[in-house]
């Protein structure tokens, strides 16, 4: 299932239903547990239940007027007190006697006497691969969830990585441009680093840490000593070949924020430069921006945006405009209609066989 499909479906969930979602390491599970939680607008409780011994869940015993009992935890307490998003990340890492404490949580919804809140969730993760050792699942526990096998595209990831300051865009035109080194699906050689969803992202904030932002050294045929080292460390041998070079050899593109900021400066620029399919690509790259901000959308970036169409050929024109009516959010279709609706009207309708849908 795709992120954007599962994130819709887990929504609309009723709160005792936990979730399980399976899939390789590195794809962005936690990630997404953590979206769905500011989705729902609660807390999320992050626990690798891979680094956690019995007593982390259950708590130590304590001596109450004579009787012992378990005190509990204090996340777990939070859980029983307001809702939360209790995310349960490795679970087929833990030991047994954890899984046998989070299977307690998941069938009961309780533990020693604890009831989580009525709208609490509780959500788990399990790592698929030869690369871990992983414990088989109980079948009892896992009958127990809506259990999800997640297979992020690469579209979702492009749409996750364009919402962050953190991801350089020449990576993410990378993967747009070679999506197989996304993630290596292949047998791997056991000791040897290849890349995924999340060590580009790693990679990425390393880089910028260090000053080593390949936005800026795009094009360039000299670069930085450590780049190359630390590329390989995240993403692997090969794919850090192919990275580097595609760096070396890149050609200037344009962002949805350069003609939403800054068109009146870069017109010419951007059609000088841009052939028929880099101005469509662009296009798909403001409707992106557009579906991610479209709360924040300023006039004078509809007006940007516009123009920006105004000077691209008749027919992507018309499909930009259609583009837009198909987010069927009103107030995003008023503010272009403005600028867009009468040329489009008369487009149509001096040539209805070409525009006819």
């Amino acid at each position: 299932m795709d992120i954007k499909t599962f994130i819709k479906s887990a929504s609309v969930l009723p709160a005792h239903i936990s979730i399980l979602a399976k899939g390789p390491t590195g794809i962005g599970k936690s990630h997404i547990f953590h979206s769905l939680g500011k989705k729902l607008n609660i807390p999320v409780i992050d626990r690798r239940l891979s680094q956690m011994t019995e007593g982390d869940i259950i708590g130590l015993p304590e001596l109450v007027d004579g009787v012992t009992r378990f005190a509990p935890v204090n996340w777990y307490i939070q859980a029983c007190k307001e809702p939360v998003v209790l995310f349960f990340d490795e679970l087929n890492r833990a030991t047994l006697e954890v899984q046998q404490c989070a299977f307690q949580i998941v069938l009961d919804r309780e533990l020693n006497g604890h009831k989580l809140h009525p709208e609490t969730r509780v959500y788990a993760a399990i790592n698929e691969g030869s690369e871990y050792q992983v414990l088989d699942m109980d079948p009892a526990l896992l009958r127990r969830f809506w259990a999800v096998d997640l297979e992020p595209t690469v579209d979702d990831w492009l749409a996750w990585a364009y919402s962050r300051k953190d991801v350089s865009r020449v990576i993410q035109e990378f993967i747009k441009v070679n999506p197989a080194f996304l993630r290596h699906d292949k047998e791997k050689e056991p000791g040897k680093v290849y890349p995924n969803p999340a060590s580009w992202h790693r990679l990425s904030e390393t880089l910028i840490h260090a000053n080593i932002n390949p936005d800026d050294y795009a094009g360039s045929k000299s670069m930085p000593d450590l780049l190359f080292p630390l590329c390989m460390g995240f993403i692997g041998d090969t794919a850090t070949v192919k990275f580097v070079g595609f760096l070396q050899d890149y050609t200037r593109s344009y962002s949805a924020e350069d003609v939403a900021d800054n068109y009146p400066n870069l017109k010419v620029e951007i059609h000088e430069s841009l052939n028929e399919d880099k101005k469509n690509d662009l296009i798909e790259k403001i409707m992106l921006y557009l579906t991610n901000n479209a709360d924040d959308i300023t006039l004078s970036q509809v007006e940007n945006i516009s123009n920006y169409a105004k000077d691209c050929p008749d027919e992507m024109i018309v499909n930009f405009f259609n583009l837009i009516m198909e987010t069927k959010n009103l107030g995003m279709i008023k503010k272009f209609h403005r600028h867009l609706g009468m040329l489009v009207k008369d487009l149509v309708q001096s040539n209805p066989d070409k525009y006819e849908s």
